[in-house]
């Protein structure tokens, strides 16, 4: 061979070279891939304990408010019963014994029975002081007999006096009551499900409101002062019981200073 020629080339030299750069190459690939799935596995674990904080801040945010919610409006350190959403009128949380009941329809004849009450108690708050003061008057006018008792006070369950009181006057308030009653069925019954609470159809000056908004603050004003009327009416009772003495003298800042 001249020596320009290459030299000649073994075989098995040539093979196990290649077997070398083969076994090299592929080491490297594994290794360098090994590292990566290492350090995404790391990443992913890092990135999933992390804390998310826009997440987590709206998360909690809305648990707050969730929390604040449930809470009773008149009793804060008590959860809100469950009926009472809000949504009648005068409706602040407040029942701390489950009057209510367990149903929706329970609760509406709960308000019903409570507005009830509370127009005979603004009538009776209004009606108790001013018989007190001026019921020997107008008796001594007609030439009747007073009807209060020998206090001065008002006749009641707990003063006495309710004898003195005419069989015809009961018979009377009777049949009001009854009116009234079969009023508030047929009003039931003829605006079914847009019926109110307490509606018996009596609104001869037009003072209920039509919009939806405004007749919410009407009944919410009704409501207030009628649980008002019912503590004051309460507050006299008891407080004739004890003192044995008309309110109107008890308290008669109350009452005389402005008449």
């Amino acid at each position: 061979p001249s020596p320009s020629s290459p030299a000649p080339t073994n075989p098995q030299t040539h093979n196990f070279a290649l077997q070398h750069y083969t076994s090299t190459f592929t080491q490297q690939y594994t290794t360098t891939n090994m590292k990566l799935t290492l350090i995404s596995a790391l990443a992913g674990s890092a990135a999933a304990f992390a804390p998310a904080q826009t997440s987590t801040t709206s998360t909690t945010s809305t648990t707050a408010l969730n929390a604040e919610k449930e809470m009773s409006k008149a009793l804060p350190f008590l959860p809100r019963p469950k009926l009472l959403d809000g949504s009648l009128p005068g409706d602040v949380g407040f029942d701390p014994f489950n009057l209510g009941g367990g149903d929706k329809a329970s609760l509406i004849n709960m308000r019903e029975a409570e507005i009830k009450h509370g127009r005979l108690a603004m009538l009776a708050a209004v009606g108790w002081p001013i018989a007190e003061l001026f019921d020997r008057q107008i008796a001594g006018a007609f030439g009747l007999q007073s009807a209060l008792t020998s206090t001065g006070a008002s006749p009641s369950l707990l003063n006495g006096g309710l004898d003195k009181i005419e069989p015809d006057y009961w018979v009377i308030v009777a049949s009001i009551a009854g009116l009234a009653e079969l009023s508030s069925k047929e009003t039931k019954e003829e605006k079914g499900k847009a019926y109110i609470a307490g509606d018996c159809g009596f609104d001869p000056l037009g003072l209920f409101p039509q919009d939806k908004e405004g007749m919410m603050a009407m009944q919410t004003k009704e409501i207030k002062h009628s649980r008002i009327a019912m503590m004051a009416v309460l507050g006299y009772a008891a407080q004739e019981a004890l003192f044995r003495s008309p309110v109107t003298d008890e308290t008669p800042m109350f009452f005389k200073s402005v008449l």
